[in-house]
């Protein structure tokens, strides 16, 4: 789309929203694919139609079995997450000038994002069912709680702050549901590997819808788009799922456990937070950002030096070695 615009020095988020409308109706489709031609779940869990349906649950029993118990852990914590996805709409909707027209091309692409997702938790809720592994009533319990608890993740309503986060979030959920798919075909789950290998696939296409997003507005509002990018980094990028917890426990008890298993695992680790900045830094050229305000001059020098920071505080922490029994998990370790 060309840039009609003026540069925008008062950090007017509803004339940039409204600027990017036009890219979101004209390009959306860059990011998503056709329904018709999407995968489904169905494509890839026994059909209870065919006379092999037993067989195939008990194939696909005999492969779980041989999941590591940190692997089972992070797969069902990665399943509760992708389950709370009514949450994410609603946060998603509640961003400045979203929800501005129904059809318009904010609320076209949150509807059709949403689509995508939703099949993520629908796959992975029902091969955790047919693994016979999962003590269901405990993961429904986690789900209940995860969607009535919400999540804070300190960006208000601002789009910068939202879409900032979402380009950082979807990009660590391909890296988890990724690694998860490598260790899964490693233990002999050939199944689980596909699985988590096309979710991947949608995450990673989505990361960058949300970061041509933040692109685009920085080429009108480069300095407050600098300004919100550094308030998200000083805050931290909290994960979906922070306020994660099992039956009788309180609010956010279990997150650092299942993080624990992450970091064991290699799922993801302090280092991919790492990756992950300097990944947004290139995407979005930040290095080479001009035409700065001063407190957008501070912003990009803060975040280009952040990286090694963050860095040297990863590389001093030690992996977790205290392992933790999941209420989600049939049999214990």
């Amino acid at each position: 789309m060309e840039n009609t615009m003026q540069p925008i020095h008062e950090g007017s988020r509803k004339e940039v929203m409204s600027y990017l409308e036009p890219y979101m109706l004209n390009e959306m489709s860059e990011y998503l694919k056709p329904v018709e031609e999407m995968w489904q779940p169905a494509d890839f869990l026994p059909d209870a139609s065919r006379d092999t349906f037993f067989q195939e649950i008990k194939d696909l029993q005999d492969s779980a079995k041989e999941l590591p118990y940190d692997l089972v852990a992070v797969l069902i914590g990665d399943t509760v997450t992708e389950e709370a996805l009514p949450t994410y709409e609603s946060w998603l909707t509640m961003v400045d000038d979203v929800e501005k027209h129904e059809q318009g091309g904010w609320m076209k692409w949150v509807r059709a994002w949403t689509a995508e997702e939703n099949r993520h938790g629908d796959l992975l809720n029902k091969y955790i069912f047919l693994s016979g592994r999962v003590d269901m009533r405990q993961f429904e319990i986690s789900v209940q709680y995860l969607l009535r608890d919400g999540f804070d993740i300190g960006t208000g309503r601002d789009p910068y702050r939202n879409f900032i986060y979402t380009s950082f979030q979807e990009i660590a959920t391909n890296i988890s549901h990724r690694r998860v798919a490598g260790l899964a075909k490693q233990s002999g789950d050939k199944l689980l590997a596909k699985m988590c290998g096309v979710i991947a696939s949608d995450e990673a296409r989505h990361a960058k819808a949300y970061i041509s997003f933040i692109s685009k507005a920085a080429e009108v509002d480069a300095s407050e788009v600098l300004v919100a990018f550094e308030d998200m980094m000083k805050k931290k990028i909290v994960m979906p799922a922070h306020f994660l917890r099992e039956s009788g426990e309180p609010q956010s008890e279990l997150f650092s456990h299942f993080s624990d298993a992450a970091q064991r695992l290699g799922v993801y680790t302090a280092v991919d937070y790492v990756d992950i900045m300097k990944e947004l830094l290139t995407e979005w050229k930040v290095d080479a950002m001009t035409n700065l305000n001063e407190a957008g001059e501070k912003a990009r020098d803060y975040l280009m030096r952040l990286p090694d920071r963050l860095l040297r505080i990863a590389d001093r922490m030690k992996n977790p070695e205290k392992h933790y029994s999941f209420k989600w998990i049939h049999g214990g370790r």
